[in-house]
């Protein structure tokens, strides 16, 4: 018996039987398209995590103080880094393109009678390049604004929309704690980052954030921002940063050191190792509607062996072999499981598509990437047929083993 003929009569018994059928491969419909949806929704999780790591700017690397202990227990981070850390870090760490002091704050800005309250930074002009950041209008400030402690800034499209709507902000003055700050340029729309608007901030000279924001005369800043020249280049201006500073810092045990050196590159393969492990973990539990499938499967083939116990009989008596009975039920359960992967996963992919428009519309600005994954869905109809396989071999095997005499006598 040839395979074209074992399939037309596997469908054949398949069709007598729709509603046994459909119900039968429900299970299979099921967990393929949980797979599928958990899949794809995990790595459009990753890939969004990713897309924003790189808005995050070029090959970032970020210098922090380091957090204190006493006795074992964190009690805050330590204040250790400087202005001049920075500058050495830029002049002096040959893998480094450039280096920003950060001083963060919040502060109320004002605008006429209007009033926003924006993360404001306190930065050098190589901030611009390390984030990637563009400027829709006007300029950045200059090495001589961070001298001089200019009253200037740069604000991002999100106070443009709040204080200003259609009025060009170039040239006109905001107040912040009473201070008069000259607008001088807007950065490009750059969107939102886990949840946080890139857009809503002002950036000035960091000299002007100590000065006249914070009031203070001390030298110490919020942390380090650097860029390394290129991807590879990255493990390379980690170690000679960290070889500068524990060398200005008089440091020689590396354990006491009072800052910490982290790539953005490894935060981002942090979160990817988070989703990735909680992608499978959510594919895994949803593997598990398979081998219910898979056994819902095995019962009806062996309801299907028992009802059709008699025309086995005729056909072996016929001359169909032992083999040929074999092939027939294990390809109706195949074709069985196969059928149910096919539409689990157009069902799934739907879902995936689906959740992700979803998020899309109840988070705006999240901007979800919609990934369909297509190793999942080579893998989910391949476990799809080895469930008929596997779930289908024994009902197969019991029915190519009855005895011809027996089946024929069987009512």
């Amino acid at each position: 018996m040839n395979a074209w003929i074992t399939l037309k009569i596997a469908l054949r018994a398949l069709v007598k039987n729709k509603m046994r059928a459909s119900l039968t491969v429900l299970g299979v419909v099921i967990g393929i398209a949980a797979v599928t949806a958990m899949v794809s929704i995990g790595q459009s999780a990753g890939q969004l995590v990713q897309n924003q790591f790189d808005a995050l700017g070029t090959n970032v690397i970020n210098v922090f103080p380091a957090s204190q202990r006493r006795g074992g227990v964190r009690t805050g981070t330590s204040v250790s880094l400087t202005a001049e850390d920075c500058d050495a870090v830029r002049e002096e760490c040959s893998a480094v393109l450039g280096a920003s002091p950060v001083l963060g704050t919040s502060e109320q800005v004002i605008y006429g009678n209007l009033n926003w309250n924006p993360s404001i930074q306190g930065v050098n002009p190589d901030y611009l390049a390390i984030r990637s950041y563009g400027l829709a209008r006007g300029r950045f400030f200059t090495e001589r604004d961070v001298r001089s402690a200019a009253k200037v800034c740069v604000i991002g499209e999100r106070l443009v929309a709040e204080l200003f709507q259609t009025t060009n902000p170039t040239g006109r003055r905001i107040r912040i704690k009473n201070i008069p700050f000259e607008i001088i340029g807007v950065l490009e729309e750059k969107g939102s980052m886990m949840g946080q608007d890139q857009d809503n901030i002002v950036l000035m000279p960091y000299t002007t954030v100590m000065t006249r924001l914070y009031g203070s005369r001390f030298k110490n800043i919020g942390y380090i921002m650097a860029s390394a020249r290129t991807v590879e280049e990255i493990p390379l201006a980690q170690r000679q940063i960290r070889e500068l500073l524990l060398d200005r810092h008089d440091i020689r045990d590396t354990s006491e050191a009072d800052f910490e050196v982290q790539s953005a590159t490894e935060i981002a393969e942090m979160f990817g190792t988070v989703t990735g492990t909680m992608t499978a973990l959510l594919a895994a539990i949803a593997g598990i509607s398979l081998v219910v499938g898979g056994v819902g499967i095995m019962n009806i083939m062996l309801v299907s062996v028992t009802e059709r116990t008699r025309e086995i009989g005729i056909r072996m008596a016929v001359g169909a072999t032992s083999g040929d009975i074999l092939r027939q039920f294990l390809v109706e359960s195949v074709v069985l499981s196969v059928i149910g992967g096919l539409v689990g996963l157009t069902l799934g992919i739907t879902l995936s598509v689906g959740v992700t428009m979803l998020i899309n519309e109840l988070l705006p600005g999240s901007d979800w990437p919609i990934v369909v994954s297509l190793p999942a869905a080579v893998v989910a109809i391949v476990f799809a047929a080895g469930v008929g396989i596997f779930f289908g071999f024994y009902p197969a095997r019991k029915a190519s083993q009855l005895d011809p005499i027996d089946a024929l006598r069987y009512e």
